[in-house]
């Protein structure tokens, strides 16, 4: 996530015109549009990834590691 904001980032410091760029010749919406929505769906994804790790395998891991200082 840390790689897509900053990619992002950058793009607008270095190539803010590349954003601002309509979809399609004389089309309203711009190419940052869509961009911007798969940043948000990528968060809600890799979040999600991130907490099946969590309560699956990390869980489990915490739950040996208990055990095992008993």
């Amino acid at each position: 996530m840390l790689a897509i904001y900053y990619g992002f980032i950058l793009v607008i410091a270095f190539a803010p015109a590349s954003l601002g760029a309509p979809l399609w010749e004389g089309a309203k919406t711009t190419v940052g549009f869509p961009i911007g929505i798969a940043i948000i769906v990528s968060a809600f994804l890799l979040t999600g990834i991130y907490v099946k790790r969590a309560n699956g395998e990390f869980d489990e891991l915490t739950r040996q590691i208990i055990e095992e200082s008993k």
